[in-house]
C-alpha cells in the first residue's frame, strides 16, 4: 500500500475541517443583536461560578450507595472526553463537597466569595480536579450551551465603519473579555433588569455585576464624550463577539505558579506598565498605556488556578483577599477593578499547618474554603489508576495477572490506619473498605470504621511512587518475556532506600511489613488460580456435584442412595458430604441447615420450570472447585514441577493447566509457567513441612 500523495492529503484536510463550527465560534454582531441572544437565552450572562456547576452537571450524575451512605459520582470527573489519564476515580466524597460548593456560589450563597483550596498529600489529584476544570471550561465553552460572549471597540470615525473600510485590526478587543452589559450605565441598569426580568421565571433572571475594567472605561468616557453623551451613538462603536476559553491563549484561565521571589512580584497578577507606550500617551496612569495582562485579568469570566498556593510569598497572599471577598483586584496606578472568577488554589500539608499557624493571615483563613483531597483507600479504584496507565495500548511488554493490583493493595494498606478492634486485621480492613463480605462485620462497621479513622488517607504512599515502580519494572524486565507481580514487589521494596518523603526508619520497616503481608495474600490469590484452574473440568465438576445432590436429597428426605456399580442401596455418603461442606467452612452443626438450604433452592427452581445450575450457587460451586482439586492435585503432581525430571503423562496434565491459566485468567506462556512453579514450589515446601 503507497503512502496518500501531498495533493490527496490536502484534500483529507479540507473534508475534516468545519467551517460552520468555526464560524459560529467566531461570531460578530451589533451589541442589540446579542441583546436578542439575552433575551432567547439568558443563560449567557451567567458568573463564572454558575457557569462551572452547571458544566458539571450537564455531563449527569449516578447515585449509589456504599456502607449504607448514599454517594453521588459526577460523570463529569470520569469521562474520558478531556483526557483519560485526568479521570479521576475513588473520590466522591470530596468531589461531592467541590460541587457543593460551586452549587452554593452559582446560587449566591457566601461561597463565591471564597478562595476554594484543595488540601492534600502529594499526588492525591489535587492538581488533575484542577486541570479537569479547566479543560472542561474550555470545552463547555466551545458548545452552544456554554457559549459567551465579550466585546471590541472601533476608536475611529464611524463613517469608517458605515462604509465598510474597518479591518479586524481597527478593533481594540475588551482586555479582560467582559461580559457587553456592563457597558450599560450604573444609572440604567434597575430599570433595564426590572424591564427584562419582568416576565421571566425566578431562575432565568439575570443581573449586571461589576463595572467596566479601566482601558474599557476610558474609552467609553471618550466616546461618551465625543457624542455629547448619546449612548446609542457610542454603542455603534462596539462590536459583540463570541469567544472560547484557552489556557494555551491565555483567555478566560490563567495558571499563578511559585518562582524565584526576586524574580516575581504582584504585576504578574494584575499587569504592568507598557513603557514604550507612556512616550505615545504621556502618562503611567494612563490605561492605554498599561496592559492588563496579569493572571487576574485573563482569567476573567473563567478560572485561575494558585500552583502550591501557599509557597506563595505573603505578598502575593493578600492580593487574594480583595478579589475573593469584593470580586477586585488593585492593578498599579488605578483603581479597584472588578473580576469574575473562580480562584482554586492548592497546597500540601507542611504548607497548610504553618498556615494554621500564621496568626497574621487570619484573614485569609477566614476566606478560605479548604476541601481535603486524600488518597484512594478503595483498592478497586486505586486499580484503576494504573490501568490507565499500563493498558494494552500503551504497554506493549506483558503484564502478568495481579501486578497491578499487588502493588495497589500495597499502596492502600500504607494508607490506612491500624483497626481498633482486635478481630480485624488491616488487610481485612481494606477488603471490608472494598466492598466484600466478612463474617461478623456490617455495613454499620464499615461505617464506624471509617468514622474512627479521621485522617485516613492523608498519609502513606503516593501513587506517583506505584507508577514509576511499575515503569522501572516495565524497563528493567521487558527481556524477560513480561513483568510478573514480584518484580514490581522488588521495584517497591528496593525503591524505599532512597524514597525522599520517608524520612526516619520506622516507617521504612512498617511499609516492609505491609509488602510482605501483600506477598501472603498473592500466594493465597494465585493458590487459588492454580487450584481453579487444576478442577475446572466441568464434565468432572458436573458428575461430583450430581453425587452431592443425590447424597443431600436422600439425606434430607430419610431416604437410601442407589450403588450405580452394585444396584445395591446404601445411606448417604457422609464422608462425601462433609469433605465438600468444609471446603467452605461449613461446621458440622451447621451442615443440616446448608443441605437444606440446597435442597430448597433447587425445588423453588423447579415450580418455574428451572434446572439447577451448580455456578448459580457461588459458595457450592467453591467447594466443589475445592474438592475436585484436592481429588486431583496428587495425579497431577503438582509438586515434581520444581524436580529436574517431569514424566510425559504428567507433563501432559501440566500443560492442560497452563493453557487453562493461559485461556481463563489472562496469563501469556511465560507466566503460566513461572506462577505454576511458584505455586508448586509452595505446595512442595507444604509436604515437606508435613514430613517433618
Amino acid at each position: 500500500m503507497t503512502t496518500p500523495s501531498g495533493s490527496q492529503l490536502m484534500s483529507l484536510l479540507s473534508t475534516l475541517q468545519d467551517q460552520q463550527n468555526y464560524q459560529n465560534l467566531n461570531w460578530a454582531g451589533s451589541f442589540q443583536d446579542y441583546l436578542d441572544i439575552v433575551a432567547s437565552n439568558p443563560k449567557v450572562t451567567r458568573n463564572a461560578f454558575q457557569r462551572i456547576y452547571d458544566m458539571i452537571m450537564s455531563y449527569g450524575l449516578e447515585e449509589f450507595i456504599d456502607a449504607k451512605k448514599k454517594l453521588i459520582r459526577y460523570n463529569f470527573f470520569t469521562t474520558n472526553e478531556f483526557d483519560e489519564q485526568d479521570a479521576i476515580f475513588g473520590l466522591e466524597i470530596p468531589l461531592m463537597r467541590l460541587v457543593n460548593f460551586f452549587k452554593a456560589a452559582a446560587h449566591g450563597y457566601g461561597t463565591e466569595k471564597r478562595v476554594l483550596l484543595l488540601h492534600g498529600p502529594v499526588g492525591s489529584a489535587k492538581s488533575t480536579i484542577a486541570r479537569r476544570l479547566k479543560r472542561g471550561l474550555e470545552r463547555y465553552s466551545r458548545s452552544e450551551e456554554g457559549a459567551l460572549y465579550t466585546f471590541d471597540w472601533f476608536l475611529g470615525d464611524i463613517e469608517d465603519l458605515d462604509a465598510g473600510k474597518v479591518k479586524d485590526a481597527d478593533w481594540d478587543p475588551c482586555p479582560m473579555h467582559e461580559d457587553p452589559l456592563h457597558l450599560i450605565p450604573m444609572e440604567m441598569r434597575e430599570a433595564f433588569l426590572n424591564e427584562f426580568n419582568a416576565n421571566l421565571e425566578p431562575d432565568d433572571h439575570i443581573t449586571i455585576s461589576g463595572d467596566l475594567d479601566p482601558s474599557c472605561r476610558y474609552n467609553f468616557r471618550d466616546l461618551m464624550r465625543r457624542y455629547n453623551g448619546d449612548f446609542a451613538k457610542v454603542l455603534r462603536h462596539v462590536r459583540v463577539r463570541r469567544f472560547v476559553f484557552s489556557e494555551q491563549d491565555r483567555v478566560g484561565i490563567g495558571t499563578f505558579q511559585p518562582k524565584d521571589e526576586k524574580n516575581q512580584d504582584s504585576t504578574e497578577l494584575t499587569g504592568d506598565i507598557n513603557y514604550r507606550k507612556i512616550a505615545i500617551y504621556g502618562s503611567d496612569s494612563d490605561p492605554r498605556a498599561f496592559s492588563f495582562d496579569g493572571e487576574f485579568n485573563i482569567a476573567n469570566r473563567g478560572i485561575i488556578e494558585f500552583v502550591e498556593m501557599l509557597k506563595l510569598d505573603t505578598a502575593f497572599l493578600y492580593d487574594l483577599l480583595g478579589a475573593s471577598q469584593e470580586h477586585r483586584i488593585k492593578s498599579k496606578k488605578f483603581a479597584q477593578t472588578h473580576i469574575d472568577e473562580v480562584i482554586v488554589g492548592h497546597t500540601n500539608e507542611p504548607e497548610f499547618r504553618k498556615l494554621e499557624n500564621n496568626e497574621f493571615m487570619e484573614a485569609l483563613k477566614d476566606r478560605t474554603v479548604r476541601i481535603d483531597i486524600p488518597y484512594i483507600t478503595r483498592l478497586r479504584d486505586e486499580i484503576r489508576i494504573y490501568e490507565k496507565d499500563f493498558n494494552s495500548e500503551n504497554v506493549r511488554v506483558h503484564i502478568a495477572p495481579h501486578t497491578i493490583e499487588v502493588a495497589a493493595m500495597w499502596a492502600i494498606l500504607t494508607r490506612l490506619e491500624e483497626p481498633k478492634r482486635a478481630n480485624l486485621t488491616l488487610l481485612q480492613k481494606m477488603k471490608l473498605y472494598n466492598g466484600k463480605s466478612l463474617p461478623g462485620f456490617t455495613e454499620d462497621n464499615i461505617k464506624e470504621l471509617r468514622k474512627e479513622s479521621r485522617r485516613e488517607g492523608m498519609e502513606g504512599i503516593s501513587p506517583r511512587y506505584i507508577q514509576d515502580k511499575i515503569s522501572n519494572a516495565l524497563v528493567n524486565y521487558q527481556s524477560d518475556g513480561g513483568i510478573n507481580p514480584f518484580m514490581v514487589m522488588n521495584e517497591l521494596e528496593s525503591g524505599l532506600k532512597t524514597h525522599s518523603l520517608i524520612t526516619n526508619e520506622e516507617d521504612r520497616k512498617r511499609y516492609r511489613e505491609l509488602l510482605a503481608i501483600v506477598k501472603e495474600e498473592y500466594a493465597d490469590i494465585v493458590k487459588n488460580e492454580v487450584q481453579r484452574a487444576i478442577s475446572a473440568d466441568e464434565e468432572a465438576i458436573k458428575r461430583l456435584c450430581a453425587n452431592y445432590i443425590d447424597n443431600i436429597k436422600a439425606y434430607t428426605q430419610r431416604e437410601k442412595v442407589r450403588n450405580k456399580f452394585t444396584g445395591a442401596y446404601e445411606e448417604p455418603d457422609e464422608r462425601l458430604m462433609r469433605s465438600i461442606e468444609e471446603k467452605i467452612d461449613i461446621p458440622d452443626n451447621r451442615k443440616d441447615d446448608f443441605r437444606r438450604e440446597i435442597m430448597n433452592y433447587i425445588g423453588a427452581l423447579a415450580i418455574e420450570g428451572k434446572t439447577f445450575d451448580y455456578r448459580t450457587n457461588e459458595r457450592l460451586h467453591r467447594a466443589l472447585e475445592l474438592k475436585l482439586f484436592e481429588d486431583q492435585k496428587d495425579s497431577i503432581k503438582l509438586t515434581s514441577l520444581v524436580s529436574s525430571v517431569v514424566d510425559k503423562d504428567t507433563q501432559e496434565k501440566i500443560d492442560v493447566v497452563k493453557t487453562r491459566l493461559i485461556r481463563d485468567f489472562g496469563y501469556n506462556d511465560q507466566s503460566a509457567t513461572d506462577v505454576l512453579n511458584y505455586v508448586a514450589s509452595i505446595f512442595a515446601r507444604g509436604d515437606a513441612t508435613q514430613r517433618k
